[in-house]
């Protein structure tokens, strides 16, 4: 099941993340559990992030969820995905944070090649919520998600990028399951 963990420590570490996703409530509560998730398999931090919500558009047929700027603190995330998911399936909405922001997350610990982050957001999902868990399977085959994330057929582009900060993203306080 499992590349990192052993045994019954894997499955109560799954179990453990797995429970915490299901419980957040908001942004900055699915990024604790990808910061839990990421050290729980590979062992790697980094704090004093930022999140920033913008429109940046919709793409019939593509997919843009979110993207950092290397360099820097901040993630900025689309929210025209985050609001089609909360109208079609507020179900996938924690799986779909979840896997948004590990990629992104990936990226800010300086995995930079998209085909190495889209393998680590696959294997670091599996291990840490099960192969059967929502934002597995979105790692697995986003295209598959594709109707849930875009609006069909409106393509749109925002004039300029207007990024609202969310409070209280990054909480230094993370205690990590061993």
């Amino acid at each position: 099941m499992s590349k990192y963990p052993d045994g019954e420590q894997s499955d109560k570490m799954t179990s453990k993340i797995s429970s915490l996703l299901d419980n957040a409530r908001s942004l900055a509560d699915v990024f604790e559990v990808v910061k839990t998730a990421v050290y729980s398999t590979i062992h790697m931090s980094r704090g004093g992030l930022m999140l920033g919500l913008a429109d940046l558009g919709n793409h019939p047929g593509r997919f843009f969820g979110a993207f950092y700027p290397v360099g820097t603190n901040i993630i900025v995330m689309n929210r025209t995905p985050l609001a089609r998911i909360k109208e079609t399936q507020p179900d996938l909405w924690r799986p779909y944070a979840f896997h948004v922001l590990l990629h992104e997350y990936l990226h800010t610990l300086g995995y930079l090649d998209e085909n190495q982050v889209g393998r680590k957001v696959y294997d670091i999902s599996e291990t840490a919520l099960g192969k059967d868990h929502p934002a597995t399977q979105i790692a697995m085959d986003t295209v598959k998600f594709f109707p849930n994330l875009v609006y069909p057929n409106i393509a749109w582009q925002p004039e300029n990028l207007d990024v609202e900060l969310v409070e209280g993203f990054d909480r230094s306080s993370v205690s990590y399951i061993s």
